[in-house]
């Protein structure tokens, strides 16, 4: 008798590309495993699917070859999508819209970039008007068809198309989210071109004609590099080859609201996927903070080429009011905010002779000067290497050595070379000078981030946890957390990948919305009204899990129904979660936000939304509890005692190892704690302690 065994899970690895690194992790039992390579610009699927090999034993294993491993799903952050659209280098895509209404991208809102410049240029649409064409068609605010679009005009339209040479299409009707007859039927005669095509009531099924038509737009501009991206990057991997009759690798693409999709759908919706790499920090975050019981923490990721900060109030906050590029996408998305500060970030002179830090950065290629990959013009990195801060043997394990000497010739050579057009009372004296104030102006464009996100949305940064993370992170965390009066600094494991860790442990989401416009009606009809937004949610739900289906995904589906209401007359709304008594959690809500509420003021309900969620398998981190203190740090630990500079002083400094700091371990500053991932500074006035989950808690002594 044959007994049959059953499947075992796949094998997941989450993989997190930067400007510099490209992350890997994969989970092995409770714990993790990783690895950083050095991320390949011209085609990052190259670097990825080189750390696949790495970490699956060898140079000559593709991804799940000579090993007996089933299946393979690789979870994917990606910048590929945000890099497209910052540099403008997307597909040449041609926008269809309502006739009449082809200039609508063009002219926006009437919001200034700058309020009192008189000279003021916005950047150009993504579709110049000769890609944009019209068509005689008409749909009402109420969803009644005025016009159909006839077959001749569609006939004209596809010509048009096939001369233009476009390599996308967006299409975008008035008023297609209350009925999308007219835009179905166009995008039917469109799909014969075989081009890309990113239908309005597909993606974005709201009213705002001009943030649906942008997002749209976008969508269409990113679908041609990111579908090409993900295609080789399944190819890099073995995704096409079979094993029994399916693929042994399956990829999944972390979207920008803080859960996975599926390949397919990221490169069908790449618009999803703009703040991919930056959300599975914000995802990792919020689950560690869950598991420490904190309610209130800031994340706090410091890469090669740019910092990336969001609060977590209870939960992380999504938005739909994003601009990136200055372009508006109205899909929902983690509320985080980037600044241009990282590890590479490239210092330089202004005309005025101020130092400043970034934006521009090294990347990976060439990369900071003590890499020894080309680079020439100092950075942060080298600023923290020469001041002590990082050790040139104890970088990525001791695996790859950095170049003191490079650094600070580089950093001489750099002050000598601006002395020839400023003068020289403007310029550091020395090298130790010029790295003091490489990353005292790095703390200061990362604290006023810090700020954005805190002090000026009304939340004290003194109530809240500082979550470091990223390849930088831990060299700055201290610094910022006493400029803003945080009281905790926290280190997790592995900081250099811990957007990996947070992408590979994200759930698989999938966000629906659609546009109703609804007058709330009086308690006295509450309950025949609940029933009515019942179906409308049971509507979407179905099509939601028809897809989850189709998508091949499994498992118990968690459903959130959330309503977008204001008060008849605002222009904007708030949301609240779909229960029985969302008239009075509003007024809360209103109240919490403006400082007022009018309950007899009549109310009118925007949007429905609604959030499928199936869980993904996470290891058990056990529960959280105080580790005993030990009196003293491990002397196995301490690899070596040396000078680090702090504020102008040179201090005899011990160097830790931390995989060899067990929970419960205490450090006193000033302490310099290296691992594989990252490096982490105790500045002279704090303490560390290491706690049962083997985070490191930094505090204010």
């Amino acid at each position: 008798m044959r007994v049959l065994q059953p499947k075992p899970a796949p094998l997941r690895i989450g993989i997190d590309t930067g400007g510099t690194f490209t992350d890997c992790v994969i989970l092995e039992g409770a714990g993790v495993r990783v690895l950083k390579v050095f991320s390949t610009p011209d085609d990052p699927a190259r670097g990825i699917a080189q750390g696949v090999r790495d970490l699956l034993g060898g140079p000559d294993q593709s991804a799940g070859a000579g090993r007996q491993i089933p299946a393979l799903e690789i979870v994917h952050g990606t910048t590929v999508g945000t890099n497209t659209l910052l540099e403008r280098k997307g597909a040449r895509m041609a926008l269809i819209t309502t006739a009449g209404f082809e200039d609508l991208i063009e002219l926006g809102r009437q919001n200034r970039p700058r309020l009192y410049d008189l000279d003021v240029r916005r950047d150009p649409p993504l579709v110049p008007r000769s890609l944009r064409f019209g068509v005689r068609e008409r749909t009402a605010a109420d969803g009644r068809i005025l016009q159909a679009p006839s077959p001749a005009e569609l006939r004209r339209l596809l010509a048009r198309l096939r001369r233009s040479r476009a390599e996308s299409l967006a299409l975008c009707f008035l008023f297609s989210y209350a009925n999308s007859s007219n835009e179905s039927a166009v995008a039917r005669a469109l799909r014969s071109t075989g081009l890309p095509l990113s239908v309005s009531h597909e993606i974005l099924p709201e009213f705002r004609e001009y943030e649906r038509t942008s997002t749209v737009v976008v969508n269409a501009y990113l679908a041609p590099r990111l579908g090409a991206y993900l295609a080789r990057l399944a190819s890099a991997l073995g995704a096409g080859r079979r094993r029994s009759g399916r693929s042994a690798v399956r990829i999944s693409v972390m979207q920008s609201s803080g859960g996975i999709t599926t390949a397919t759908r990221a490169a069908r919706e790449p618009v999803r996927t703009i703040l991919s790499g930056p959300a599975g920090g914000v995802a990792a975050t919020a689950g560690l903070a869950h598991r420490l019981g904190l309610r209130q923490a800031i994340s706090f990721d410091m890469g090669g080429t740019s910092t990336d900060v969001s609060l977590i109030d209870g939960a992380p906050r999504t938005t739909r009011e994003v601009a990136v590029g200055g372009l508006p996408v109205a899909v929902p998305v983690l509320d985080v905010h980037s600044v241009g500060a990282g590890g590479g970030s490239l210092a330089r002179f202004d005309a005025g002779g101020a130092l400043r830090v970034g934006p521009e950065s090294a990347g990976a290629v060439p990369g900071p000067v003590c890499y020894g990959r080309g680079g020439t013009q100092p950075t942060v990195t080298d600023a923290h290497l020469i001041l002590g801060r990082l050790d040139a043997g104890h970088f990525l394990g001791s695996h790859f050595r950095l170049d003191l000497e490079a650094a600070q010739a580089a950093c001489a050579a750099f002050l000598k070379d601006q002395a020839r057009r400023l003068p020289t009372r403007l310029l550091p004296r020395t090298p130790l000078d010029l790295a003091h104030g490489i990353v005292a102006v790095a703390n200061a464009t990362m604290e006023r981030a810090l700020r954005v996100i805190s002090v000026e949305r009304g939340h004290d940064p003194r109530d809240f946890a500082l979550v470091s993370f990223g390849g930088a992170g831990g060299l700055h965390a201290a610094d910022l957390a006493r400029a803003l009066g945080m009281t905790r600094v926290i280190v997790p494991p592995n900081p250099g990948a811990f957007s990996a860790l947070g992408v590979l442990l994200s759930d698989v989401v999938k966000d629906l919305s659609q546009s109703v416009l609804m007058p709330v009606p009086g308690h006295a009809r509450g309950q025949a009204f609940l029933l009515t937004l019942a179906r409308r949610f049971a509507r979407l739900e179905g099509a939601g899990r028809a897809q989850f289906r189709a998508e091949g995904f499994k498992g118990p589906i968690e459903a959130a129904r959330r309503l977008d209401l204001r008060y008849a007359g605002q222009s904007f709304e708030l949301g609240v979660p779909f229960r029985p008594g969302f008239r009075e959690a509003f007024q809360r809500e209103h109240e919490r936000a403006y400082g007022y509420a009018q309950p007899g003021r009549r109310l009118e309900i925007v949007n429905l939304r609604l959030r499928l969620t199936i869980r993904t398998p996470k290891p058990d981190a056990g529960s959280v509890r105080a580790a005993p203190p030990r009196r003293h740090p491990p002397r196995d630990a301490l690899l070596q005692r040396k000078s680090v500079w702090f504020g102008g002083r040179a201090l005899d400094t011990a160097l830790y190892d931390r995989a060899r700091l067990p929970p419960g371990s205490t450090l006193a500053g000033p302490a310099v704690v290296v691992e594989y991932s990252s490096t982490t500074v105790v500045p002279p006035d704090y303490a560390a302690r290491v706690d049962s989950e083997t985070n490191l808690i930094l505090t204010n002594r």
